[in-house]
């Protein structure tokens, strides 16, 4: 079953989405859930502006990689 509001992060990886959050503020968490073993976390954080920052993106990307995505 998927989120109601996500969205594709290809730039991070196959398989990772970003769900959005709209709780006391924006919030995001990108994850990766095409491994039979586990869902990963790869990042979670406060949304403070309208697009997410290449800072965000390349420490999920580094953590994807991490985990053998």
């Amino acid at each position: 079953m998927m989120p109601s509001d996500f969205k594709p992060m290809v730039t991070i990886g196959a398989g990772a989405y970003e769900v959005r959050i709209h709780v006391e503020g924006e919030w995001r968490v990108i994850y990766v859930a095409k491994f039979a073993d586990a869902v990963y976390v790869l990042h979670a954080f406060p949304k403070t502006t309208q697009k997410t920052s290449k800072a965000d993106i390349d420490l999920a990307a580094r953590r994807y990689k991490q985990i053998g995505g």
